[in-house]
């Protein structure tokens, strides 16, 4: 292990800290999409300190992209003193709803037992705070490194990316002749190397009905007992099906390792009452049902066939259901990513966390879709990774945190990697 970095990252604990409250302290809520200029800006003063030359991207036209809540990132550069490669580290800026439920501020960065709570430690700003810190100590330690190193913020990873990766990957940033590392420091522990990601199709399905008064219902056709055959079919045969299925990808947890299905929502008939409204429902026969699933889909499954086993089911009940009818829109879709354990970024974080913590590294694979999707697919850049510090199962929960010696870790092992692509051979 590269003892000068080592010591240069634990020297810069007190900042590693105040660097992840500050950008904790930051509520850049998605939706709808808050404070994402003034986290850019912040970046932007930080990196350009240490040399790095920068440029704020405005997603101009994606979706929620507004003059309200503008869709910016950051993309910071700074190139070594020989020529060779990039090493990227990308990380989202964005951090969902609050929710219920906390004991500490969700945006207090409050430190705690060696830990720092706050909505969007773990899922990811802790791992931006260590890609940053290892960056600097690296440059600090190695200041005739070849190559350049990248660090990004971006928009909207947890509402798809659109307007941060995917905006950027469409105009070359990811172009395999521009960068050729990535590193993601998205939470999946530091000891593990995440390769890829399941699949995901997202729809609405709305059935419909004839209104009627509710006290004559046979003079109408109700779309909610529409629905619930929908449901029915679902329990009978896609929920059994899907459970047979099993992936050769390592994803985390078990139960993600067979394909599945949320319903993420449903409604029919008349639109919810404002809130404080005190009377009572109009006696109507709902005309209308929708609801909208997410499906999950395995490397072994297409997206095709995933699109036509729900459709299948849906026209097989329009021919057996009387007065059945139905329409189906796509919400969004996505194909799985998957790296080799061969590729060059992979050999050398598995390396680099071998040496940092003497253990070998585990590959897994994530149950839901991330930035890696855009690099992979627009980008055409293959050689990507998620590793970075936290617990993926605290992210989206109350009380999220981040273990500040798990920080450090991944630190010395982002750094690690750095040295091991970025140092000329001879050194």
């Amino acid at each position: 292990m590269d003892t000068k970095l080592a010591a240069a990252i634990d020297a810069k604990r007190d900042d590693l800290i105040a660097l992840t409250q500050d950008l904790v302290r930051m509520p850049t809520l998605n939706p709808p999409g808050r404070d994402y200029l003034l986290i850019c800006e912040y970046l932007d003063g930080r990196l350009k300190a240490h040399g790095f030359q920068t440029e704020l991207i405005r997603a101009h036209g994606t979706p929620g992209d507004s003059d309200k809540y503008p869709r910016w990132n950051i993309i910071a550069r700074r190139e070594g003193a020989h020529s060779g490669e990039c090493v990227h580290f990308n990380s989202h800026t964005d951090v969902v709803e609050v929710g219920a439920g906390w004991s500490f501020d969700p945006f207090g960065g409050e430190v705690s037992e060696g830990k720092i709570y706050g909505r969007g430690t773990c899922d990811m700003k802790g791992g931006l705070a260590a890609s940053i810190i290892a960056a600097e100590a690296f440059i600090e330690t190695h200041p005739a490194y070849s190559g350049a190193i990248e660090i990004s913020g971006t928009a909207d990873e947890e509402t798809g990316g659109y307007g941060g990766v995917a905006y950027l990957a469409e105009r070359g940033y990811f172009d395999p002749k521009r960068v050729q590392h990535v590193i993601i420091p998205e939470p999946l522990n530091k000891d593990r190397i995440c390769l890829g990601h399941r699949g995901g199709w997202w729809a609405e399905i709305e059935t419909r009905g004839e209104i009627a008064h509710g006290a004559m219902p046979f003079l109408g056709d109700c779309a909610v007992r529409h629905m619930g055959a929908v449901l029915q079919a679902f329990e009978d045969k896609l929920f059994p099906a899907m459970a047979s299925r099993y992936t050769e990808m390592p994803v985390v947890p078990e139960g993600a390792r067979q394909s599945t299905m949320n319903i993420n929502s449903i409604h029919g008939g008349e639109a919810e009452p404002e809130e404080g409204f005190t009377g009572l429902q109009a006696h109507c026969v709902p005309d209308s049902c929708r609801i909208v699933i997410d499906r999950r889909f395995l490397v072994e499954e297409t997206l095709e066939g995933v699109r036509d086993e729900v459709t299948d089911l849906l026209e097989d009940l329009r021919k057996r259901r009387p007065d059945f009818e139905y329409e189906i829109t796509e919400r969004n879709s996505v194909l799985p990513s998957m790296t080799e354990k061969t590729s060059p970024i992979v050999q050398t974080v598995a390396g680099a966390i071998k040496e940092v913590m003497g253990i070998e590294p585990t590959y897994v694979a994530s149950p839901g879709s991330y930035d890696q999707k855009h690099i992979d697919r627009i980008g055409k850049l293959k050689n990507c990774i998620a590793y970075g510090p936290g617990i993926l199962d605290l992210a989206h929960k109350p009380d999220e945190y981040i273990g500040i010696e798990d920080m450090i870790d991944s630190a010395k092992v982002m750094g690690t990697a750095m040295v091991k692509l970025l140092l000329p051979s001879d050194k």
